[in-house]
């Protein structure tokens, strides 16, 4: 036996040994890599099939979807029945991620798949609620929301136009849709009330003058022609195409979009009579168990109605004591009415505003991500159309795409601001601290950190308005350092404005819960009014019948709100001595989006590490 032939024996055992570890390595890491890589395909499935049946959803989440991998049609979804309601596909969805294991993903991709277990978890739990929804809701159904989304629809580039305009064309399918499946609701005996069919009616009417539209000054008129002059001025189209493109949305306003509305009002003037309930939820068949549907999903809690209800009263008491021990210490506030402005109040611009907000919360929040072009976004303030002031909110702020975060848009509804001091918090709602600046720090961060793409779809009411009502209420505090030096007074009814709206949050939040959950009538809701001082027949009217349309809609704002003072209390207890807002405000903002579920969860994880 030569030596050459020993070592070839050895070397080969040796190989051999090479290729089984090399092979358990393989295996290894496929095994942990393999989840990681599932859950990655599906989020990515899953957002680009969410996202390409909707080209309004698609143009407002991404300025740049080809860099996504997505082109589609442009579409605007109609209504279509289905036996199913959606289930076979939540149920496939759940079905994927359980056999995803959470602990073989990356910490980022675990906390997704949580939520997105939970998402799709409760969304199932709906599907038993068919035609309990309300898409057409007098303040924040489609019909009004669909010529906002219009308005600024962000014209990059010519394709983006012939998009609109084709979009304008598919506006009357789309109503069809809404048109029947209102049918179906009244069919079901699910039908609205008559008031609030009649508040459809008359918004159809408004929101298409047919006056402006026949001048050519409707605001859907004067929005598309500003947005061509800012192509024709970058050289991206010619005078000629944009004067054949001006005649195209007026043929289109014409010949489609207003017909469209007027059938709609006409459908809804034949519906009209056929609901069987014009009171809370609680009187449909199904109604409290929707209602406790709809309040996870609307605020993204996981309290029970009880434990929400005795959040809230606890609140209330809490509040109304300060008050109290306000007026006492300053009789002379008892005497102002809320909205009146002083003229004490040292901004009147919206920008100089806006800008001053920026300086203040620097101490308290931190700065936004540092991105490679030292990015800055900016801000536009714009008035809401005379046509839409009865039908939009105060105000509200359009989210921008996660791949163009640089133009953010605030519209301010001119009617329903009264004073320096309700236009300087709401700004703070609106812009900074509140969704402008959320907004962008958390997709600016979610970037950085290379999270799922999905995380941007994932809406949380709770999340999103309950943070702007926190907010707001820390730009009272604000407010308060500018006057308390010179006007102490000044200051104290600062302080009282902020007390007295949260007292109105909360009072209209319990009464949500009393109406579409515990069956109280117009009458009881005017006897707990009455209590609070309210007594005018028209302001009760208008208070109860808001809430009877828009159910859970203030819980949205104010129970999110006491989530984040309850986690703010949380933080307190867990981090010490070590706690500050700042700490706290950058613990919220790079989590992003979630439910508070996830909020407190990972909140406790973090301090275990």
């Amino acid at each position: 036996m030569s030596v050459k032939k020993k070592f070839t024996r050895k070397q080969g055992i040796l190989y051999s040994l090479l290729f089984l570890c090399l092979l358990a390595l393989i295996l290894c890491f496929c095994l942990l890599t393999g989840d990681s890589r599932r859950f990655h395909t599906l989020a990515k499935e899953l957002f680009r099939s969410e996202l390409s049946g909707n080209t309004l959803n698609l143009h407002y989440t991404l300025a740049y979807p080809t860099d996504y991998g997505i082109s589609a049609d442009v579409r605007l979804p109609s209504y279509a029945p289905d036996p199913d309601n959606g289930r076979g596909e939540l149920e496939a969805a759940l079905s994927r991620l359980s056999r995803i294991s959470p602990e073989r993903l990356s910490e980022s991709d675990a906390y997704t798949w949580q939520l997105l277990n939970r998402y799709f978890t409760l969304r199932l739990s709906g599907v038993a609620y068919t035609h309990y929804d309300e898409p057409l809701s007098p303040s924040q159904g489609m019909h009004s929301g669909l010529p906002i989304l219009l308005a600024d629809y962000t014209f990059r580039s010519p394709q983006d136009v012939e998009d609109y305009l084709h979009i304008l064309y598919q506006i009357d399918d789309y109503f069809q849709g809404l048109i029947q499946y209102e049918k179906e609701k009244s069919d079901k005996g699910l039908f609205m009330s008559d008031a609030a069919a009649q508040k459809i009616i008359d918004a159809c009417t408004l929101i298409m003058d047919k006056t402006a539209l026949s001048q050519g000054t409707h605001f859907l008129h004067t929005t598309f022609e500003e947005r061509l002059n800012a192509l024709e001025k970058e050289g991206m189209i010619t005078s000629g195409q944009k004067q054949q493109w001006i005649s195209e949305n007026d043929r289109l306003l014409t010949t489609i979009v207003a017909p469209a509305y007027e059938k709609l009002a006409d459908a809804f003037t034949v519906l009209k009579g056929s609901g069987s309930n014009s009171m809370g939820l609680c009187y449909f068949p199904e109604g409290r168990a929707y209602y406790e549907y709809l309040l996870s999903t609307a605020t993204g809690s996981s309290r029970s109605v009880a434990q929400i209800k005795a959040l809230l009263w606890e609140d209330f008491q809490k509040n109304l004591y300060s008050l109290a021990s306000l007026l006492q210490e300053y009789p002379d506030l008892a005497a102002r009415v809320p909205g009146t402005d002083s003229g004490l109040f040292p901004y009147t611009v919206p920008e100089e505003m806006l800008a001053d907000l920026q300086s203040r919360i620097t101490g308290d929040f931190p700065p936004f991500p540092e991105t490679e072009e030292g990015f800055t976004p900016a801000c536009t303030i714009k008035s809401v159309s005379p046509s839409m002031e009865d039908h939009s909110s105060p105000a509200y702020y359009l989210t921008p795409p996660i791949d163009d975060m640089s133009n953010n848009i605030i519209y301010i509804n001119h009617k329903n601001m009264p004073d320096a001091l309700t236009l300087y918090t709401t700004l703070a709602h609106e812009g900074y601290p509140g969704h402008l600046y959320q907004t962008v720090f958390a997709q600016l961060y979610l970037k950085e950190q290379d999270a799922s793409c999905l995380r941007y779809l994932l809406h949380y009411g709770g999340y999103t308005e309950g943070w702007a009502l926190y907010a707001e209420n820390l730009s009272y505090y604000y407010a308060r350092q500018m006057v308390q030096d010179s006007y102490p007074s000044e200051s104290a009814w600062y302080e009282a404005c902020r007390l007295n709206r949260n007292l109105q949050l909360c009072l209209y939040s319990l009464l949500d819960i009393a109406i579409h959950y515990e069956g109280a009538t117009p009458g009881q809701v005017q006897a707990i009014l009455a209590k609070m001082g309210i007594s005018s027949a028209e302001t009760v009217n208008a208070v109860y019948q808001y809430i009877v349309e828009e159910p859970a809609n203030y819980l949205k704002y104010y129970l999110g709100f006491l989530e984040f003072l309850a986690l703010r209390d949380q933080a307190v207890q867990i981090w010490g001595e070590d706690f500050s807002l700042l700490r706290f405000h950058r613990f919220v903002l790079e989590t992003g989006p979630s439910d508070f579920q996830g909020l407190h969860d990972r909140l406790v994880s973090l301090a275990g590490d």
